[in-house]
């Protein structure tokens, strides 16, 4: 009986799609603004810090975004975080000046933290507890789908058009994700539900957001470098990588996510530690397009088991009312990760290269699998999605 209660309902399809927009637009700017800063006379470190910057901004914002959408409701928080997204892509094309870039991203990672939080939390409130997992599997398809195809669709209009029609295309996804917000039925929040002193964080989402945070430090790694280090090797098209990584998230997800809801976090965890370990050390010694790809499949699947159910870990057990904060909180760790990652690949790349920074960036996939079987693996099977 359970299993019938519908999960692509009309306010799970919209946000869905909102969401895809919204990372639409914003990850395709990941692996093409190193590239327009390289143009720019930029340095590594320097690059390394466009997503840095973003995600500190992210930091900040994201517990007072959990904060609001719980006090205050999810609409206004989602429609400013976009509008901010929208006037900070503009100012790549009006300021092409190194400095001035980075300084934007700050204001990039507050639109960003406050959209995505809010798009996420809009999505627990209208999947059915006893369908979570698998619903949050195919919600964050349009996470895996926008991380996977924009960066392409990123590469291939700068090649074209140059920033100008990089940045007019991704104001148009948030554009458009924008107008479709209007037409949401969102969760009435009473500002009494949430009274006293506010915990920005939530408790039940620091243990998955811990985790997550080692994982996506590798991730921060390849969005920031890997087109570099595919130029170095004398690779073309790269942009392919990208659509290989998202066709393996695309399967991962909702496979795990139904796995999930009858066997636990276990049986997606663990594999998806070992095919992004394997891929990592694939990575460090590929030198041919074929290799590339063999990567992107590998990463792509483990990414996909590992984000649906160490999100759905995140909110599953978080109380009604704390649903934003819970969402924040894992954020936190995924967006923090991303960034350390792109920082410090940044910085290590700039000494010993490359490929051995992505061998040694292998150490935080060990990291969160440790931290993972004495955190959570241990009882997970106390942990039930339903």
């Amino acid at each position: 009986m359970k299993n019938s209660q519908p999960i692509w309902t009309k306010g799970f399809i919209l946000i869905t799609v909102v969401n895809l927009l919204i990372f639409c637009g914003f990850q395709m700017l990941l692996p093409t603004l190193p590239i327009y800063m390289k143009s720019l006379s930029g340095t590594n470190a320097a690059i390394g810090w466009i997503a840095g910057l973003s995600t500190i901004a992210s930091l900040i914002v994201r517990p007072f975004s959990g904060t609001a959408l719980d006090k205050l409701g999810r609409k206004g928080v989602l429609l400013s975080g976009i509008l901010i997204i929208m006037l900070a892509t503009l100012a790549y094309m009006c300021f092409p000046i190194v400095g001035v870039i980075l300084a934007v991203r700050l204001l990039h990672g507050v639109g960003w933290g406050m959209a995505s939080t809010a798009s996420n939390t809009v999505a627990t409130d209208v999947i059915p507890k006893a369908r979570f997992g698998e619903g949050m599997g195919f919600f964050s398809l349009s996470t895996s789908l926008a991380m996977a195809l924009a960066p392409g669709i990123g590469l291939f209009i700068l090649a074209r058009s140059h920033i100008q029609g990089l940045v007019l295309v991704s104001i148009g996804f948030a554009a458009i994700g924008l107008i479709i917000s209007f037409f949401i039925q969102y969760k009435k929040v009473e500002g009494k539900e949430v009274s006293g002193k506010v915990n920005p964080y939530e408790r039940t989402a620091v243990k998955p957001s811990i985790v997550m945070f080692f994982i996506c430090v590798t991730y921060g790694s390849i969005t920031g470098f890997i087109t570099l280090f595919a130029m170095e090797c004398g690779i073309e098209n790269i942009g392919i990588f990208f659509m290989v990584f998202a066709a393996a998230m695309v399967i991962s997800r909702p496979i795990f996510g139904k796995l999930v809801d009858k066997l636990g976090f276990n049986i997606a965890v663990y594999p998806g530690l070992i095919a992004l370990a394997v891929s990592m050390v694939i990575l460090q010694d590929s030198s041919s397009l074929l290799l590339f790809l063999i990567v992107a499949f590998l990463y792509g699947v483990g990414f996909g088991a590992l984000q649906s159910s160490l999100q759905t870990l995140s909110v599953i057990k978080a109380p009604k009312e704390r649903l934003g904060a819970a969402n924040a909180t894992f954020f936190t760790g995924f967006d923090g990760g991303i960034g350390f990652g792109s920082i410090l690949a940044g910085i290590v790349s700039a000494s010993m290269g490359y490929s051995r920074m992505y061998l040694l960036f292998t150490i935080f996939l060990i990291v969160s699998a440790v931290l993972y079987f004495f955190l959570i693996g241990k009882n997970a099977k106390n942990i039930k999605a339903a």
